[in-house]
């Protein structure tokens, strides 16, 4: 009988590419996708999975206590890896309400009945479910904001400076809680900034080539000299699994891409691609970008030390900022150029 592990958000951006790669790695399990399809959730992220007999997806709600009650019993769930979240910055600002029900409440709701279902009592897990591990997915926002130097690690204090962080660091100390408590065999993996394939429109990569495609304005706020610590999404996915099956219970993992970039570079490095692929026919696609007024609270610089995962679980990133970002741009020019 085949595993059956149930994974929240699957739907969305770094879900909808780690599904995919953990069934191909892992024919022996059954995934359970739980999404509830708000704006970041979408199923033709998952079309290369519609024949797949150990995939089946389920649409619901996180903070629909009974209903992942009854999903846990139906399919006998045996491992959770936790994407579901209210991830975008922005929208935290104008209506934080969400990110408090979602990543807060909803995680709550998740572990409880994850605990209930797999254990007897604190530290009495059921012979059945003795292997099964809660993974919660999480950021490195939580960490607040770097200066010129440093990095963060995995001892590094929490200091979020947004609603969304704020609610992410939350959700992380009650997953803590739940091992030092209830003994549950969680693991937490806190990444830098993702990029690739099916991410959602409004987010940077995406917002870029789509404008210059469109010959709109490139909106980038303040001076644009924010810098990330950004990871391809697959090497994102290959982390998750590892930590998920080797990870230590209780401990949290950095994953981190150890490419740091600034907005900046960022954006003039997708007109220099794209300029190559589809050649501007008049002004240059340089003179699109323009700056805005900043976000309230735009942490100015965030890099992870990934030095943990690797050593202790030989993890590291296959692709560097300019293989990913190359194949991340052909991705999106193929998918822009169909919709025109």
């Amino acid at each position: 009988m085949k595993k059956s592990i149930f994974i929240t958000g699957g739907a969305g951006f770094i879900g909808s590419n780690f599904i995919p790669y953990f069934l191909e790695k892992h024919p022996d399990y059954k995934v359970i996708n739980f999404d509830i399809l708000s704006y970041a959730g979408d199923l033709e992220n998952l079309q290369e999975l519609a024949d797949n007999p150990n995939y089946i997806f389920i649409q619901g709600d996180i903070c629909d206590k009974n209903q992942l009650q009854n999903v846990f019993k139906t399919h006998q769930i045996a491992g959770v890896i936790h994407f579901a979240a209210e991830s975008h910055v922005d929208n935290s600002i104008s209506g934080p309400e969400a990110f408090i029900d979602t990543n807060i409440k909803g995680t709550f709701n998740l572990l409880e009945v994850a605990r209930n279902f797999w254990m007897n009592s604190p530290n009495n897990y059921k012979e059945t479910f003795k292997d099964a591990v809660f993974h919660h997915i999480s950021t490195d926002e939580v960490y607040g904001s770097l200066g010129a130097t440093g990095l963060f690690r995995e001892d590094t204090p929490y200091a979020p400076n947004s609603p969304y962080s704020a609610s992410k660091a939350s959700s992380d100390f009650i997953v803590r809680s739940y091992f030092h408590t209830y003994g549950m065999q969680v693991v937490t993996t806190n990444c830098s900034n993702n990029y690739g394939p099916k991410q959602h429109d409004e987010k940077l990569i995406p917002t870029v080539i789509r404008k210059v495609l469109q010959g709109e304005q490139i909106p980038i706020y303040g001076d644009g000299k924010n810098v990330r610590d950004w990871l391809y999404v697959l090497d994102h996915c290959k982390g998750i699994d590892l930590v998920f099956h080797k990870g230590k219970h209780g401990e949290t993992y950095n994953i981190g891409g150890e490419n740091e970039r600034d907005n900046l570079y960022i954006v003039h490095k997708i007109i220099s691609i794209i300029e190559e692929l589809q050649p501007s026919k008049g002004k240059p696609y340089t003179e699109l970008i323009s700056f805005v007024a900043d976000r309230l609270g735009h942490d100015r610089r965030y890099a992870i030390d990934a030095t943990k995962i690797t050593k202790t679980l030989g993890w590291k990133a296959d692709e560097n900022f300019e293989t990913g970002i190359y194949k991340t741009v052909v991705w999106y020019l193929n998918k822009y150029n169909k919709t025109q």
